[in-house]
């Protein structure tokens, strides 16, 4: 298994099935020029398997940490380490950016995604609320 940064469009388009939903192509583009957003992909030979998105988040009084966006496997690539090898790059990168920190939030019951998380160095802070504001209405794709 490798691990790649992902700059190309195209690339993401290819690993479609490893997203929540469809990549939208604006969407895509805007990620993949900002150079605080980061996007890797696990592969096996030339088949993507796995990716994690980061984002840098900076503040005046805290520094900059990285948010942990996103993270999928392939259902046949699952329980082989992917998502763990995945988190501990996005880690790694974090560190050589000079993110003072780096955090995720899951639900509660996602039994598989808190042991990735633990298995790859993360340790669990107190509960908090995550409240959310829908600014804009999305058809169905």
């Amino acid at each position: 298994m490798r691990i790649e940064r992902i700059s190309d469009a195209a690339e993401v388009e290819r690993a479609a099935d490893l997203f929540d939903g469809p990549p939208l192509g604006d969407a895509t583009v805007r990620f993949l020029a900002s150079p605080d957003h980061h996007l890797l992909f696990a592969y096996d030979g030339d088949d993507p398997v796995g990716m994690i998105s980061g984002v840098e988040m900076t503040h005046p009084d805290k520094g900059t940490e990285m948010f942990v966006y996103e993270l999928g496997v392939a259902e046949h690539a699952r329980g082989k380490g992917v998502a763990t090898e995945l988190v501990r790059a996005l880690a790694d990168l974090a560190r050589r950016r000079d993110c003072y920190g780096m955090w995720v939030g899951t639900e509660t019951d996602n039994a598989a995604a808190l042991a990735t998380y633990r298995k790859a160095g993360a340790t669990e802070e107190a509960p908090f609320v995550l409240l959310n504001w829908d600014l804009i209405d999305r058809e169905p794709a």
